[in-house]
């Protein structure tokens, strides 16, 4: 079960989602066991716990799960069409009948009626492309001219000139929003982008802190006191899915935001270019129109046709990116209300069985209370023991004075949770308790003050207690997978923290695009009408060249 899990898929798209946190771990394979002979761990210990703090630090953010399984009744799941109000369009392979799937980007019925709503501009492109395209052979073919008549043509070239100068600052305005927009679009969708990679690696961190933990686990042994076999066994075959987990997540996120990345920069680009090429035609067309250079316009009048209907474009396109983005931003809202639901998102995401889950949080117990279990012998059997060695295999250091508390565990035999006893110490203040029976030792390793420990086993003990720390209050941050909390705290932040600049910044990317399409259209109109005016004839009129014109008339 847990390898058809992993090889699912882990990242949801749309241009902004990046990866998909997911995956709750069972135990399954195997590793020699450790034996005998006495460690020093503290150098260890020190080492796996550099990681500990970040761990804490994470684990702040949200909310925390119970320690026990929540069985959700089979009849909680219900099917929901995610975004179903806002995805109802036309759908061309459908013969135009409306799509009611709602968001499901697996769906091609799906992605048609998204970019069914780009038809708009796309059809612009094709009317601006094909009507000019006739116009400027009717123009150069048949002779057809367009501009201002010899006579009395002052008062139109002044209007002719206001309405040029206006469409110029609207193309000119359009690709500052144009410029504004991409910007903003770009900045925005990378933070999305780094925050659903920064949520995923702290995924991965969890995974990789408790396989650490775990691992060093097996290493712990108080006086020839260590796990039992079949828990280092099973501790062998957790780690494995863990890190199969982790390195799977961690290689798919990492993927799809390079590529995505790739794409974003390249979009980027390609706004930018738009947006000066468009700005520099406008404003050179412009001066151009007013000093006549016929041979130079033609040029720009082409290059104008072109570029307009691909502006149209890309008009479209923006207008399918900020449907979609629109559409995935309320579908991830949905899904985060309706947890339980059976979406689009549910085959993405897969949220993993309680079976899986149960299991999971089973052997983490069952490994805090073995260790719990040799801490406690090796309290018994060794450091309360006032008895001098009877053979080869006792261990007496010369321990004397009050008799040590045990280590409480947090679960029973039948891993069901229990309070301590009085006597008993607990996680949180074991090495502050255990350290006042701790005795100073000679040379040979035998205490020569009272005290129940050398410092030697104080370390060894204390190790044990830290890991054991580490899985309690760790290991159940996992757990919130069950039923995709983590994914849903991070659902939910995109939603309200990054959706709405998103949708700004697209506008403004429409709202720029619109601007530099219908600027420039009429712009080449106004290019053709001065291009054909008489070659003498300046834009301002003076009456001195009339009075000149008349004088010869006579």
């Amino acid at each position: 079960m847990m390898a058809s899990l992993l090889r699912r898929p882990l990242a949801v798209g749309l241009l902004f989602v990046a990866s998909a946190l997911a995956s709750v771990f069972g135990f399954s394979v195997a590793d020699p066991a450790i034996v005998g002979g006495r460690r020093d761990l503290s150098d260890k210990f020190d080492s796996a716990a550099e990681n500990f703090a970040p761990l804490e630090n994470g684990l702040l953010k949200f909310t925390p799960v119970e320690s026990g399984p929540v069985p959700i009744a089979p009849d909680a799941k219900f099917s929901l069409v995610l975004a179903a109000k806002r995805t109802r369009r036309p759908d061309i392979l459908r013969k135009f009948k409306l799509y009611s799937g709602g968001w499901d980007i697996t769906n091609k019925h799906y992605w048609v009626s998204v970019g069914f709503t780009g038809v708009a501009g796309f059809v612009l492109a094709l009317l601006w492309f094909i009507s000019f395209g006739l116009a400027l052979g009717a123009h150069h073919c048949c002779k057809w001219r367009i501009g201002t008549k010899d006579n009395g043509s002052y008062r139109s070239q002044r209007i002719c000139l206001a309405l040029l100068l206006l469409f110029t600052t609207a193309a000119s305005t359009g690709c500052i929003l144009l410029s504004v927009g991409q910007d903003e679009f770009h900045d925005e969708l990378l933070d999305t982008l780094n925050f659903v990679v920064n949520q995923s690696d702290f995924t991965v961190q969890i995974l990789r802190n408790v396989t650490g933990f775990l691992s060093f686990a097996k290493t712990i042994d108080v006086e020839e006191v260590y796990l039992p076999l079949d828990v280092q066994n099973e501790i062998d075959k957790l780690n494995r899915d863990l890190n199969s987990a982790a390195s799977t997540l961690s290689e798919k996120t990492y993927e799809t935001s390079g590529k995505i990345k790739r794409v974003v920069n390249n979009v980027r680009s390609a706004l930018i270019t738009v947006a000066a090429v468009m700005l520099l035609l406008a404003i050179i067309g412009f001066l151009l129109s007013i000093l006549g250079h016929k041979h130079a316009m033609y040029i720009f009048i082409m290059s104008g046709w072109l570029l307009v209907a691909v502006t149209f474009l890309l008009c479209g396109v923006f207008v399918i990116i900020n449907n979609a983005v629109g559409d995935t931003c309320t579908s991830m809202d949905e899904w985060v209300r309706y947890p339980q639901a059976e979406t689009a998102l549910s085959n993405i995401l897969p949220c993993v069985d309680e079976q899986t889950t149960n299991k999971t949080l089973y052997q983490s117990k069952d490994v805090i209370r073995q260790l719990v279990n040799m801490v406690n012998t090796a309290i018994f059997s060794i450091a309360n023991s006032n008895s001098p060695p009877q053979n080869s295999n006792s261990f007496f250091y010369n321990q004397s004075g009050t008799l040590m508390p045990s280590l409480c565990s947090p679960y029973n035999s039948s891993l069901l949770s229990q309070q301590c006893q009085p006597q008993e110490v607990s996680f949180d203040n074991a090495s502050m308790v255990w350290q006042n029976y701790t005795c100073e030792v000679s040379e040979s390793g035998s205490c020569m003050t009272p005290g129940r420990i050398t410092p030697d086993i104080y370390t060894q003990l204390v190790a044990a207690v830290n890991v054991s720390y580490a899985l309690d209050h760790y290991t159940p941050l996992l757990l919130s997978l069950r039923d995709c909390q983590f994914v849903r705290e991070t659902f939910h932040s995109i939603t309200t923290m990054y959706c709405p600049d998103l949708d700004h910044a697209l506008r403004l990317v429409n709202a720029g695009m619109a601007l530099i399409s219908a600027g420039v259209m009429l712009c080449l109109i106004l290019w053709v009408i001065y291009k054909n005016r008489p070659q003498r004839e300046e834009v301002f009129v003076t009456t001195q060249s009339e009075v000149k014109v008349s004088g010869e008339k006579r």
